[in-house]
């Protein structure tokens, strides 16, 4: 079983990086939304990321092969290529319905469902921690959308739309994860996403529409410059964060990405007041996405939280 190395801080900055980061994507996504299509977007991530992890690979001298791949090994790779693909796509569509903020703090159910995998797939126990910390996320979501739960329920409309979009996305995020973890017995992180990067490069080739990508302004240039990198350096330092700091909480450190987007965005309404404007929340609202928050921060630390207590009873 992989061990931490102890690197705290470290780790806790590299985790923080990743929330930042993953924090901001969802507003540069949504401004670039205005003149491209998601197919187009998807694509040139992928792409710019399959040419950079392969040139690592190359360097490393580990570049993967199917051959002599077992069955399966190649059903589960099918199964993250798809399930990761799906949720790019799927998150950008839900993402042109819907506001950032609203997007992310939808998506802090991916987890959730990883978690719900690993029970029912993997066997795992559901500790009691785990089931108080999915209640309030459940509870903070139905509060979140305090003011437009009836109509989201009843009138099937362009917002109701946009949040069964991500709702699917979390599905096939968390099949993405559940296929991953099983992978890295056969690859490591990097050549999975390898895998995944080139099928994302060719499968959304056909459909990616280049024509308004020359007409970009020098900001829409430098968002979709931002979005590919996040692509490559949020994975990075995701995948790092784990290498010194235990899994729980880095999950921890990422639950709080929602409530960053809600602040960066309202940040850039105060910069760019003609920019789309940021949601306004009313104190059930707000409440909610603290209660998301709480509800991921708790499910993550739940495991960390049953060790050190079993740690002291020994102890004692």
């Amino acid at each position: 079983m992989h061990q931490a190395s102890g690197r705290s801080v470290y780790g806790f900055m590299l985790a923080l990086v990743t929330a930042v980061l993953w924090g901001m994507l969802p507003i540069a996504l949504k401004h670039l939304l205005v003149d491209l299509t998601a197919n187009t977007i998807t694509w040139i991530r992928f792409l710019v990321a399959a040419l950079f992890v392969s040139a690592v690979l190359w360097q490393q001298k580990a570049v993967p092969s199917l051959r002599g791949l077992s069955r399966k090994a190649t059903i589960l790779l099918s199964i993250a290529i798809a399930g990761l693909l799906s949720n790019y796509i799927l998150y950008l569509m839900g993402l042109h319905l819907l506001t950032a903020e609203t997007a992310q703090v939808v998506i802090q159910l991916a987890p959730f469902l990883m978690m719900m995998g690993g029970i029912f797939i993997f066997r795992e126990q559901l500790l009691l921690w785990q089931k108080i910390g999915a209640t309030l996320l459940v509870i903070g979501l139905l509060l979140f959308f305090n003011e437009r739960l009836v109509l989201l329920l009843t009138q099937f409309g362009q917002d109701s739309i946009g949040v069964l979009l991500v709702i699917i996305a979390a599905v096939t995020w968390a099949c993405y994860a559940l296929a991953q973890k099983q992978l890295l017995m056969t690859f490591n992180s990097q050549q999975i996403m390898w895998f995944i990067y080139l099928a994302g490069a060719l499968c959304f080739l056909p459909v990616a529409d280049l024509s308004p990508v020359l007409s970009l302004s020098g900001l829409q240039w430098g968002l979709l410059a931002f979005c590919c990198l996040n692509t490559i350096v949020a994975y990075g330092a995701f995948a790092e964060a784990l290498e010194h700091w235990e899994a729980s909480k880095v999950s921890a450190v990422l639950a709080i990405t929602p409530l960053l987007t809600i602040l960066f965005a309202n940040i850039v309404n105060w910069l760019f007041p003609d920019a789309a404007p940021a949601q306004t929340l009313n104190l059930w609202s707000i409440a909610g996405a603290l209660l998301v928050v709480s509800g991921s921060a708790i499910t993550a630390l739940s495991p960390l939280l049953k060790q050190h207590l079993a740690d002291r009873q020994q102890a004692t």
